[in-house]
């Protein structure tokens, strides 16, 4: 199934509530098996990526990670173009919510455009590789003025056969209370939908706004990969 049809057919109804209410959705099985290898195979063919950061030189974590370059693979920009297209209607719903001017375009170009006017003209798309006793810091990534309010992440190895460990975790920090995590556990092939920088969440006095950070936990053993894909370039 071509990546539009697949991407259609998901159920969006159930992942806006789920972004809604708590700020992130798993959808199973988006990518094939062997699609899933080929993205983590190609993390050795630099000519794909535009820079490799190695988090430990920045206490970003331990592990290390490429972003690609133009033009990007074409699984990789059918993500990134189609699900836009889908995610646009519920982030301008949240700008709503919040009493935010800000409005999203319809379209990944659009988006881009916008991000390209305000010297944002870098692609974030990156592949992402840890090891045992890799982790992922608890962070966010904004990139410049510009960003869109969700992103994604897909898991290319298989949970308890080529690593342990290395749970996706969300800290949620709401306003004069406690943060709270969430630790998530896909599996390969699924896509994790989630905020990028904060959220709307009702309250008694209506919507305020909820920040919330990602990460991922230390591996135990083996090697994890995974995909992300996020809207805005950066500057």
């Amino acid at each position: 199934m071509e990546i539009k049809e697949r991407i259609d057919n998901l159920n969006w109804a159930d992942i806006k509530a789920g972004m809604d209410a708590r700020g992130y959705a798993i959808v199973k099985n988006v990518l094939a098996a062997d699609e899933c290898a080929a993205l983590a195979n190609q993390y050795i063919d630099d000519g794909l990526y535009r820079k490799t950061v190695v988090m430990e030189r920045h206490h970003y974590g331990r592990g290390e990670y490429k972003y690609f370059k133009y033009p990007l693979p074409a699984i990789i920009q059918q993500l990134r173009e189609h699900v836009y297209l889908k995610l646009a209607p519920i982030a301008n719903n949240w700008m709503e919510l919040l009493n935010k001017p800000t409005r999203f375009a319809d379209t990944l170009d659009e988006l881009l455009q916008y991000c390209h006017q305000h010297e944002q003209l870098r692609p974030t798309p990156l592949i992402l590789q840890y090891t045992e006793g890799g982790y992922n810091a608890m962070h966010q990534d904004l990139y410049g003025e510009v960003f869109f309010p969700i992103q994604s992440v897909f898991i290319l190895d298989e949970p308890g056969i080529d690593y342990e460990g290395g749970e996706f975790i969300l800290l949620e920090q709401r306003p004069r209370e406690q943060s709270r995590a969430m630790v998530l556990k896909p599996g390969k092939g699924d896509m994790i939908l989630f905020t990028t920088s904060y959220r709307p969440a009702k309250g008694s006095k209506g919507y305020h706004r909820v920040n919330m950070k990602h990460g991922i936990a230390e591996i135990t053993n083996g090697r994890r990969h995974s995909m992300g894909i996020i809207f805005h370039d950066a500057k």
